[in-house]
C-alpha cells in the first residue's frame, strides 16, 4: 500500500516556458516532508487510511498530553498539523486476498509519490475578505453608476404582495472567504526531489505560506484529441487514407 497525499505549504506563483516557447503560470508548493503517525486498517477502524503529520519544529509546551502520548507511541517527534489521507494498493489485489502493507507508522512521506503522476488535486483555505457586498461576493452587476445612485447595493429582495418573504438561500452580503476550497486536475510542471517542491499549473487557494493538502487526482482528465503531440492521428487524413485503400 502507498500513501496518496501529502501536506505542504504554498510558496508563491511564477511562470515557466515549455519546449515550444509557450508560457505557463505555475504555483510552487512545498510538499512535506511528512511522517506517518498512525495507520487506520479495515479490520480495526473500518476503513483504510494513513494519518500523516507535517514535519516542522513545534515547542513542547504547544503539544497537549494526549498528542504527546500519541507521538511517543511510535517514537515520533511532534508535528505541526495532522491530516488523514487515503492509501492505495501497489499491486492489484485478487478478491479475497489481503493487500500488501508497504507503509508503516514512522515512515516519511516525500514529494516522490507524485513522480509518475500528471495531475494532482489541491485543497486549501481561501483568502479571507471580511464582510463583503453582493457585487464582490457574488459578482452582481449592481445598479446605475451615475451620480446619486448607490450602484453596489443589492436592491429589492422580495415583493410585498407575493411572496411577502425572502426565499431561503437568497444571495446577500456577508462573510466572504476562509472556505475549504478544492482545485482539481492541476497539471504537474515540475518536481524538485531534493527540496521537496512541486510546481503545478494554475492557481491554488490561500495566501502565501498557507497550508494545503496535495493528493493524487481522483478523476484525471482525458487527453484532448489533436493535442497529444506529434503522435496524434489527424482524423481527416486518417479517413482519406482509409477511403483510398478501399478503392
Amino acid at each position: 500500500m502507498a500513501v496518496t497525499g501529502i501536506l505542504g505549504k504554498k510558496i508563491g506563483m511564477t511562470q515557466v516556458f515549455d519546449d515550444q516557447g509557450n508560457v505557463h503560470p505555475i504555483t510552487v508548493l512545498q510538499a512535506g516532508p511528512c511522517v506517518i503517525t498512525q495507520l487506520k486498517t479495515l479490520a480495526r477502524d473500518g476503513y483504510d487510511a494513513a494519518q500523516i503529520g507535517l514535519v516542522e519544529f513545534v515547542k513542547a509546551s504547544k503539544v497537549t498530553k494526549p498528542q504527546a502520548g500519541h507521538f511517543a507511541k511510535h517514537d515520533i517527534a511532534p508535528v505541526r498539523m495532522i491530516k488523514e489521507v487515503g492509501v492505495e494498493a501497489i499491486k492489484p489485489v485478487a478478491e479475497g486476498e489481503e493487500p500488501e502493507v508497504g507503509v508503516k507508522a514512522g515512515d516519511r512521506v516525500l514529494v516522490d509519490i507524485f513522480a509518475d503522476e500528471k495531475y494532482v488535486d489541491v485543497v486549501g483555505t481561501s483568502k479571507g475578505r471580511g464582510f463583503s457586498g453582493v457585487v464582490r461576493r457574488h459578482g452582481f452587476g449592481g445598479g446605475p453608476k451615475s451620480h446619486g445612485h448607490m450602484f453596489q447595493v443589492q436592491g429589492s429582495i422580495g415583493a410585498s404582495s407575493f411572496p411577502s418573504r425572502v426565499f431561503p438561500g437568497q444571495r446577500m452580503p456577508g462573510h466572504f472567504g476562509v472556505d475549504r476550497t478544492t482545485v482539481r486536475n492541476l497539471r504537474i510542471r515540475g518536481i524538485d526531489l531534493e527540496e521537496n517542491l512541486i510546481m503545478v499549473e494554475g492557481a491554488v487557494p490561500g495566501a502565501k505560506d498557507g497550508f494545503v493538502m496535495i493528493s493524487k487526482c481522483k478523476a484525471p482528465p482525458r487527453e484532448r484529441r489533436g493535442f497529444a503531440g506529434s503522435g496524434t492521428v489527424d482524423p481527416l487524413k486518417a479517413s482519406k487514407k482509409a477511403s483510398s485503400k478501399k478503392k
